[in-house]
């Protein structure tokens, strides 16, 4: 039986506004239908003449959402979260579900992916933009990495790591479990994508990270499993991407920007970086959620992941710092910023898929006590 507490946030406007809103909302909602449909058509790529009227005004709606989003400066949010589900729903293609094999029958579409690569496109441009890459180009890669890692181990706590720990309800802890699900069902599965080529020491240290998140090979004690236990003890759905229409675009943002680094592997010294970056600041967030959960009095199954990451990504972000990202400064001097680049992008992205996920429960919340 699933909570029924964990809901949709609402939204309250008034006047045209709100008819604007709901008319965008509508627009998207539609293009994302239609391109569900096409996602499923057999042969879609020898299909597309057939299709044409289902195509173009998805393609219409996708130029207008670029635009929207990237060459807005406000950014349109329902814009963007309508190209992070798009791209999403591409991206997914690349792990394997364990459900029909023939929802995998468009995976190396050549119209799939055109669609990702326009939205890339314009996306990472968007992105890279808010970072300053001729600084990092010329910074001590070692030194920056170093001093990176020993303030974002122990950050001061922010406004929202307040309200998480000493405000957020029982419904909002709920509330967040549903959106977390989406990355914690799945986790390491994008790490996985990197691993192939020569070996040596960094190889096989990536290796030893991706085997602690999947348990040494025992299911019950993967990652996942401890985090399905968070959400059986709520009787909430456990199911890979059950509360997916609850995810803020921000998420979404970070889960397809993992995907590009790892299925391009010019990108290796940016994906690691970010990873690296993932593995040191982990704990300080989960110890938030541990101490929301221990002053609701929650049960230990209701926060065991949380408890099993700071033990373990404490030690994760050591080995990523010492064993993977110094090591490849070393390595690839030249390229070297880029790792500092993965890093910085990662904890930017983080921190604005945080700042979502607590605007997301505080909505929540409110709800909650509007019909309570």
């Amino acid at each position: 039986m699933q909570s029924n507490l964990v809901m949709f946030p609402s939204v309250e406007a008034e006047g045209k506004s709100v008819q604007i809103g709901e008319t965008t909302v509508t627009k998207y909602g539609s293009a994302e239908q239609q391109f569900i449909e096409l996602l499923v058509t057999e042969d879609l790529d020898n299909q597309l003449d057939v299709e044409v009227a289902k195509v173009s005004e998805f393609e219409r709606t996708l130029s207008t959402a670029i635009r929207a989003a990237y060459q807005n400066a406000c950014g349109d949010q329902q814009a963007h979260r309508f190209l992070q589900r798009i791209l999403y729903r591409i991206n997914r293609l690349k792990l394997f579900w364990y459900d029909d094999l023939q929802h995998y029958t468009n995976e190396r579409s050549l119209y799939l992916s055109s669609c990702r690569n326009q939205i890339e496109a314009a996306w990472q441009k968007w992105e890279l933009a808010q970072i300053n890459v001729s600084v990092l180009q010329q910074c001590d890669v070692k030194q920056a990495l170093i001093e990176r890692g020993a303030a974002d181990l122990d950050p001061p706590l922010s406004d929202d790591s307040r309200y998480i720990r000493e405000q957020m309800t029982e419904a909002g802890y709920r509330h967040l479990l549903a959106i977390a699900s989406f990355d914690g069902l799945v986790e390491g599965s994008r790490l996985s994508r990197i691993l192939g080529g020569a070996a040596n020491e960094v190889q096989c240290m990536l290796v030893r990270v991706l085997l602690e998140e999947y348990g040494n090979g025992r299911l019950s004690r993967k990652h996942s499993t401890f985090f399905a236990q968070m959400l059986a003890e709520f009787g909430m759905n456990t199911e890979p991407e059950g509360y997916f229409d609850l995810v803020p675009w921000e998420v979404l943002a970070c889960a397809n920007h993992n995907f590009l680094l790892t299925e391009r592997k010019r990108y290796f010294l940016r994906y690691s970086g970010g990873l690296t970056y993932f593995e040191v600041a982990g704990p300080a967030a989960y110890r938030n959620y541990l101490t929301a959960a221990q002053r609701l009095g929650l049960s230990e199954a209701a926060m065991g992941y949380w408890e099993l990451h700071i033990r373990e990504d404490e030690r994760h972000g050591r080995w990523m710092l010492d064993d993977v990202a110094l090591p490849l400064a070393e390595q690839y001097p030249d390229d070297a910023w880029e790792l500092v680049l993965g890093y910085d992008q990662e904890k930017l992205m983080s921190d604005r898929a945080a700042s979502a996920v607590v605007r997301s429960i505080r909505e929540a919340e409110q709800t909650v006590l509007a019909i309570g």
